[in-house]
């Protein structure tokens, strides 16, 4: 039996949160509940839709239009500046995954950040210079789509003129994955460090990836 050769890979696209950096909006959502008393599973549920919903993951939505929403469905009373606190220094950038992003980019392959974040993620580049190590950075808030749709995917692509089975995309998020797998992109879970870098050394057979 022939034994089918793995496709070339000329892109690589990675998630942000919970692959670049640590979870922050999640972390943060769930820390802001325990503060004030509310449950973190449904603080985190309702606060995540109308991130999404209200328009402010798509650039839609202002972030003080979005805390205000938040407290309207949660009742929630903290000030913005503290929330907004709160969430950015909880993205704590893993600087070894951006030491892995360099070593793709040197051999020559072209490396992009697909994210469905906000103008938090500006923040986090201003202050750790994020952006320096990509060739494209597609944020949903400035792309006004999230990777609930297909179209965002498909949009990245066209952007970066490569084949969906040539472009390979790294994320947390099994949803996100299926999706891009379902429009023929190649896909890699981002769970443990460890095996994360064993699933890229097989995609890169020939780089020499740096540990933790």
């Amino acid at each position: 039996m022939k034994t089918e050769q793995p496709k070339q890979i000329d892109v690589v696209f990675f998630d942000f949160s919970g692959v670049l950096a640590d979870e922050g909006f999640v972390d943060g959502l769930r820390k802001i509940a325990v503060r004030n008393g509310f449950d973190p599973d449904e603080f985190q549920s309702v606060a995540t839709e109308i991130c999404y919903e209200g328009g402010y993951a798509t650039g839609k939505a202002t972030e003080a239009e979005f805390w205000e929403e938040v407290r309207k469905k949660t009742g929630l009373v903290e000030q913005s500046e503290l929330l907004h606190l709160e969430i950015l220094t909880g993205f704590a950038v893993r600087l070894w995954m951006l030491e892995v992003v360099d070593v793709i980019r040197a051999s020559g392959v072209k490396t992009a950040i697909l994210s469905d974040h906000t103008n938090w993620l500006e923040d986090l580049d201003f202050e750790h210079s994020i952006y320096a190590h990509f060739d494209r950075v597609f944020n949903s808030y400035r792309e006004g789509i999230s990777k609930r749709s297909h179209d965002y995917f498909h949009h990245a692509l066209r952007a970066m003129d490569v084949k969906p089975e040539h472009a390979l995309f790294v994320d947390d998020n099994p949803s996100n994955l299926l999706r891009a797998g379902e429009i023929g992109m190649q896909t890699l879970l981002y769970d443990e460090h460890e095996k994360v870098l064993e699933r890229l050394q097989a995609a890169f057979p020939d780089l020499i990836f740096p540990t933790m």
